[in-house]
């Protein structure tokens, strides 16, 4: 396969978008509302506890392969939020043409909250899209 073809297919960055604000008041009515059952974000789920991000999930932006980058509804980057027909949740790879969406709302709520079947499910999906990892350094 020609290097341009597959610089074409690397996942350069993983793209998270959260189904929530990030504004004081966004933040705030997110809490607020998922505590009452009227608010559900299931990547907020898979990366953060009660206040903060995840220990495990910390661990596991380091570990991974390309940055992993997060954003709110209202934060995201236009061409994410064109990409995912304004979807949230939602992770997408971002390659060097293009973003490729990996996960919706449905599989991201099927992690169950999970740091690891996020990353089991993110790696099957980059490779089911034909998608490649950068080499090891």
């Amino acid at each position: 396969m020609p290097e341009h073809q597959l610089e074409s297919m690397t996942v350069r960055r993983l793209i998270g978008v959260y189904n929530a604000d990030g504004t004081v008041i966004g933040e705030l009515a997110y809490f607020v509302g998922s505590h009452l059952g009227r608010k559900h974000c299931s990547l907020c789920d898979i990366t953060h506890g009660l206040l903060r991000q995840k220990s495990e999930w910390q661990a596991c932006r380091t570990e991974l392969p390309v940055p992993f980058d997060t954003f709110h509804r209202n934060d995201q980057p236009d061409e994410v939020r064109s990409a995912t027909e304004n979807t949230a949740p939602v992770v997408v790879a971002q390659t060097d043409l293009n973003l490729v969406v990996l996960m919706g709302p449905d599989a991201l709520s099927g992690c169950g909250g999970s740091v690891a079947e996020m990353t089991t499910v993110v790696d099957a999906a980059v490779i089911h899209a034909g998608l490649c990892w950068p080499p090891a350094p």
